[in-house]
C-alpha cells in the first residue's frame, strides 16, 4: 500500500460542507496524510462566515496524490486568479486522483483540464460546464479517468466514498461509511430540481439568479481565452 498525500484547497466564500464532507471520508483513508492549503495562512471564511484555518500555503504544498477542490460562491473569484489556477493545474496533472465538489468543477474547468471530459456540478451551474469544453452529465458522481466530480454540496460525501473505494478498496470505503453512519433518509423529496415542488424550484432559482448571472459573465471571459 503506497502512502497517499491528500490535500484540499480552501479560499474565501467556499461552501464548508464541500470541504468538510469529503474531509470526513478522505482523512480516514489508511496510510495517508491529509492537509488543507490556502494562498496564505490567514483563515478562510466560508459563505456563512465560518473560519477555516489552512495547514500550509499553496507554495509549501508537496506534490499531492489526491487533490480535492470544493466549491462555493468564492469559486467565481478563484476562476480568475492566475496563481490558484496554476497551482490546481500543476497539482492535478501530477496527482493520482482529483475530486471536485459542487462548483469546484468550474474551478477545475477554468484550468482547461476538463476539456473533453465527462463531469457534473451543482444543478444551478450545470449548464456552464460546456463553456470549459466539459461534457455535462446529470449524475450525483461522475468519474472520467482520474477526475471524479460530485454534484452539489452533500454529493461530496458520495464522491469521496467513491474515490475511497477506488484508492483503498470497497471494504475500506464501507468501513468509513459505517463509522460515519452515512445512511441518509431526508425528510423531504426536495433535493433536486426534478423532485422538489415547482414553486420551491422557482423561488430558489430566482434567489440564485444574480449569482449565476455574475458567474456566467466571468466564465465567458475565461472561456474566451481558450479559443
Amino acid at each position: 500500500m503506497t502512502h497517499l498525500n491528500i490535500g484540499s484547497l480552501i479560499f474565501d466564500e467556499l461552501d464548508q460542507v464541500d470541504l468538510t464532507g469529503p474531509h470526513e471520508v478522505l482523512s480516514r483513508l489508511p496510510d495517508s496524510t491529509y492537509a488543507i492549503y490556502g494562498k496564505s495562512l490567514t483563515p478562510a471564511r466560508d459563505m456563512k462566515g465560518l473560519r477555516i484555518l489552512p495547514d500550509a500555503t499553496l507554495a509549501d504544498a508537496p506534490q499531492l496524490d489526491v487533490l480535492h477542490i470544493p466549491g462555493g460562491f468564492g469559486v467565481d473569484a478563484q476562476m480568475q486568479d492566475a496563481e490558484t489556477l496554476e497551482w490546481i493545474r500543476r497539482q492535478a496533472e501530477g496527482a493520482q486522483a482529483v475530486l471536485t465538489v459542487c462548483t469546484g468543477a468550474l474551478l477545475l474547468g477554468a484550468t482547461g483540464l476538463l476539456r473533453g471530459r465527462r463531469a457534473t456540478t451543482h444543478w444551478a451551474s450545470h449548464h456552464i460546464l460546456p463553456a470549459f469544453g466539459a461534457l455535462p452529465v446529470q449524475a450525483r458522481v461522475v468519474e472520467d479517468g482520474k477526475y471524479v466530480t460530485a454534484a452539489g454540496v452533500t454529493s461530496g460525501f458520495d464522491g469521496a466514498l467513491h474515490l475511497a473505494a477506488k484508492l483503498r478498496g470497497q471494504a475500506a470505503a464501507e468501513g468509513i461509511q459505517l463509522y460515519m453512519q452515512y445512511d441518509p433518509k431526508p425528510p423531504f423529496s426536495a433535493g433536486t430540481p426534478e423532485s422538489a415542488p415547482a414553486e420551491i424550484v422557482q423561488s430558489t432559482r430566482a434567489a440564485m439568479a444574480p449569482v449565476i448571472a455574475r458567474r456566467e459573465e466571468a466564465v465567458r471571459r475565461i472561456a474566451a481565452a481558450f479559443t
